[in-house]
């Protein structure tokens, strides 16, 4: 089956019914003893002794999507012929950096071909996204189908809740079971395990489709960083002597681009530069690449005597390498505004101590047309084009 999972917006889905129904004729049988040294857990799977159907009529509080007590909820979908034939709703739980998974359907007549996976692969790539420490579930040690799923997906047991829905879960074998995923710890590489160096023409396309790969759906639909990238290296204002790209196994895997920029103050203006994009690629991010490569090239700037850099950024990164918003500098963007993502550094002591004005870029920054990104892409595989929390439009 060809099926397409689009972002189910809150407007327009919230309330929906999702209606969970499964018949089992196992279940995972709960035992908990008392013993001197503490308890003892047994979680052990059994046969009813006649099949057992859940629907959600029996249930006080219907599964529904967006309901008001998730208040980060975010739901994704597959529709034939407009109807909604599975569904995933995940929440951020902000308190804890956790995701939870509060509502996984899938109509059982397109069960087993796939979706459920793809679905889940869904949370797991927004967990990336916004590096959450794990995901989390709940389901029902009765629901035996579900468990096993999770399982094979690569969730684990965290826990459970012996009396969530009535006071006798243990005794009617529905017992609340947490399960969670935790992304694979990522080794922190070091200047030995990659080369950092400038680019050559034949990098070219891989430097962009690397590119495409890390900003893909973070900050709109699609992205046009690579198109950036493309444009930036034939502009008046790119510094190749700066940029570099960082490389492992003969792979692509990161790359920081500079240009000039300059600081306007009525009729003194003050040359400085800025960077970007700085990216990795997906699977090496949160490996300290992105900071490798802006460690050498800051080192390369200040050497060949620049006074500073200001840039565009994360706020939640940029800071721990330095970089300060630029009301600590006097600076503002060029219609006069200040706001956390708009940051600067000093390439040496009070380097920036007599720089002060409107911060302008590189045109080519503005100069991205959809319709020429557009055609760009045809240059690269085809990437599916989808929502997450966070975009900016």
């Amino acid at each position: 089956m060809e099926y397409e999972i689009i972002h189910l917006p809150k407007d327009k889905w919230k309330g929906t019914i999702i209606p969970i129904k499964y018949e089992t004729d196992k279940y995972y049988d709960v035992i908990v003893n008392k013993i001197d040294k503490g308890f003892v857990i047994e979680i052990e799977k059994k046969d009813f002794t006649k099949p057992v159907t859940h629907t959600p009529e029996e249930y006080d509080f219907s599964d529904k999507l967006y309901s008001d007590h998730w208040e980060n909820a975010y739901a994704w979908g597959v529709l034939v012929n407009d109807d909604l034939v599975a569904a995933i709703e995940t929440d951020q739980e902000l308190w804890s950096n956790r995701l939870r998974i509060t509502e996984l359907w899938v109509s059982e007549k397109y069960q087993k071909q796939g979706i459920g996976h793809a679905l889940i692969e869904m949370s797991k790539e927004q967990a990336r996204r916004e590096r959450r420490r794990a995901i989390i579930l709940e389901t029902q040690s009765c629901n035996v189908n579900a468990v096993d799923f999770y399982q094979h997906e690569g969730f684990s047991l965290i826990g459970m809740d012996t009396c969530c829905y009535k006071n006798n879960d243990l005794q009617r074998k529905e017992v609340r079971l947490e399960f969670g995923w935790f992304p694979e710890e990522r080794k922190r590489l070091n200047h030995e395990e990659i080369e950092i160096r400038m680019e050559t023409e034949d990098d070219w396309y891989n430097v962009e489709l690397m590119t495409q790969h890390a900003f893909w759906n973070k900050h709109h639909l699609g992205c046009d960083e690579h198109y950036l990238v493309h444009k930036l290296r034939q502009d008046k204002d790119y510094l190749p002597e700066l940029s570099r790209i960082a490389v492992k196994d003969r792979e692509v895997i990161g790359c920081i681009m500079y240009s000039k920029a300059r600081v306007v103050d009525g009729a003194d203006t003050h040359e400085i530069i800025t960077f970007g994009p700085l990216c990795v690629e997906p699977k090496w991010q949160g490996c300290g690449v992105g900071e490798l490569l802006l460690r050498e090239t800051m080192n390369l700037a200040a050497n060949k005597g620049y006074k500073g850099i200001v840039i565009f950024g994360e706020p939640d990164y940029y800071p721990r390498i330095g970089f300060k918003t630029c009301d600590n500098f006097d600076i503002t963007t060029a219609d006069g505004k200040n706001f956390d993502a708009f940051m600067g550094i000093e390439l040496a002591e009070d380097s920036m101590k007599s720089i002060k004005g409107k911060f302008y870029e590189s045109k080519v920054f503005e100069n991205l047309p959809k319709e020429e990104v557009e055609e760009y892409n045809k240059n690269f595989p085809q990437l599916q084009k989808l929502r997450f929390p966070g975009q900016w439009d």
